[in-house]
C-alpha cells in the first residue's frame, strides 16, 4: 500500500463494521490517522481501532447516533479535539428498511429513522465539518445504487434517500469547490456483508442484476474511497461514481 495519506485524519462514521470498517482499515493502511463512529457496537468499534493502531497509525471509536443532529455535532468535535484536525470525511453509517407505500404493516418509524439517518445524518455531519476543512480536504459519502434506480417494490424510502445524498454532493460541491474542497458519492451495488449476506435468501436476484454475476468485497468499496481520498482525485468533485459490478449497467 502507498503512504499517500500520511499526516491526515480521517472520521469514517459506521465505521464499526461492514464496508464502514473496510474503509477505516484502508485509510489506515495508506497512511491517515482513523476515527470511526458506532451506534451500539461499542466492542466492534474496539476491535477495529485496535487493528487499525497495529498498523502504526492513531485510531479511535465514538459513540454518535447519526439521527441525532446535536450527537453528529458533538461527534465531529470531538474528532477535532483527539486529533488536531479533520481532513476526511467518509459518511458510511446507514440504515436499510423497506415496505411498500400504503402497505399497514410498514414500520413507518423506521423509515422516519432511515430517513434520519440517511440523509439528515450525513448533512449534519457535512455542515458541522465545514469549518475544520482546510484545502485538499475529502468528502466521501456511502450512497447505493438504488439511488439511481428502484428495480424492485418496497426500496422507495430507502432509494429516496440515497438519491437525496447524491444531489446533496453535487450541490456541496459548488459550495467546497473555491476552497479546494472536493465532495463525492460512491454507489455501491450488492456487497457481501453480515447485513446483506452473498449467500442470503435475496442474494440469487442480486447476483443475476450485475454484469459481472457477483457480489462485490467491502475492500472494494474501500479501495474507491481511498482512490478519492487521495491527491491522484483532486479533480473529481460533485461525482457519483458506481463501484457495483455493473449493476446500472
Amino acid at each position: 500500500m502507498s503512504r499517500a495519506l500520511q499526516g491526515k485524519v480521517a472520521l469514517v462514521t459506521g465505521g464499526s463494521r461492514g464496508i464502514g470498517a473496510a474503509i477505516a482499515r484502508r485509510l489506515a493502511a495508506d497512511g491517515a490517522d482513523v476515527a470511526i463512529s458506532y451506534a451500539a457496537s461499542a466492542d466492534l468499534a474496539q476491535a477495529v481501532v485496535r487493528e487499525i493502531e497495529a498498523s502504526g497509525v492513531r485510531a479511535a471509536s465514538f459513540k454518535a447516533d447519526q439521527a441525532d443532529a446535536a450527537q453528529v455535532a458533538g461527534l465531529i468535535k470531538a474528532v477535532v479535539e483527539r486529533f488536531g484536525r479533520l481532513d476526511i470525511l467518509v459518511n458510511s453509517a446507514g440504515v436499510s428498511v423497506i415496505g411498500p407505500v400504503g402497505d399497514p404493516a410498514t414500520d413507518v418509524t423506521a423509515l422516519d429513522r432511515q430517513l434520519a439517518v440517511n440523509v439528515g445524518g450525513v448533512a449534519a455531519a457535512v455542515r458541522a465539518i465545514a469549518p475544520h476543512l482546510k484545502k485538499g480536504g475529502r468528502i466521501i459519502s456511502i450512497g447505493s445504487g438504488l439511488g439511481t434506480r428502484a428495480p424492485w417494490p418496497g426500496f422507495a424510502d430507502y432509494s429516496a434517500t440515497k438519491a437525496a445524498v447524491a444531489a446533496f454532493t453535487r450541490g456541496w460541491a459548488r459550495d467546497f469547490g473555491p476552497k479546494g474542497i472536493t465532495v463525492n458519492t460512491i454507489q455501491p451495488g450488492p456487497i457481501d456483508t453480515d447485513m446483506n449476506p452473498a449467500d442470503g435468501a435475496f442474494a440469487e436476484i442480486q447476483k443475476a442484476g450485475t454484469a459481472l454475476g457477483r457480489f462485490g468485497k467491502p475492500e472494494e468499496i474501500a479501495a474507491a474511497v481511498a482512490f478519492l481520498a487521495g491527491p491522484d482525485a483532486a479533480y473529481i468533485t460533485g461525482a457519483t461514481l458506481d463501484v457495483d459490478g455493473g449493476f446500472n449497467a
